[in-house]
């Protein structure tokens, strides 16, 4: 086909040249690589910053409730309810860094005029952007306060009394 496309072009004008004769999604996937390059980089290192967020959280939130195990287990001889110190481990786990939220939306809502340009089809200010992100790290934050609330909920006040 290329060798008619290239006649036809000569025939109107000899002086256009035809040098790139490789499929148009050719074209625009070697356009878009540097665009896709980040966006896979980006997406790593922010799956990787999640991923040691959610240790970095777990390892704070066992430390604390291993420190606390025996109030803890004092006041659930005193008859607190197990489910309501899963709740305060969590409400402490999910509420605590609300300062760090706030700069965190403050920071995206200043950076996204610097990142509009890497965003094809999507607009600057992202309402599901800016409310997904808060909830994905929420979601991250119960599930790695989950195990160490669960392990002081579930020991037995006497042993817990004991325990050193």
């Amino acid at each position: 086909m290329m060798a008619s496309i290239r006649r036809e072009v000569a025939a109107v004008d000899p002086a256009v040249p035809l040098a790139e004769d490789y499929p148009l999604l050719d074209r625009v996937t070697f356009e878009f690589r540097p665009l896709r390059v980040a966006t896979i980089t980006l997406v790593a290192f922010g799956a990787v910053a999640l991923f040691l967020s959610a240790i970095g959280l777990y390892g704070v939130l066992a430390f604390t409730v291993s420190h606390r195990t025996r109030e803890i287990a004092i006041r659930m001889a005193l008859g607190a309810a197990s489910a309501t110190w899963r709740g305060r481990l969590f409400a402490r786990a999910c509420c605590s860094p609300r300062s760090e939220y706030a700069s965190a939306f403050a920071v995206a809502a200043l950076s996204a005029r610097q990142i509009a340009s890497l965003l094809y089809g999507v607009p600057q200010y992202d309402l599901m952007a800016f409310l997904g992100a808060p909830i994905a790290l929420l979601a991250v934050a119960l599930a790695a306060s989950y195990l160490p609330a669960r392990r002081a909920t579930r020991v037995a006040p006497s042993v817990a009394l004991r325990y050193d």
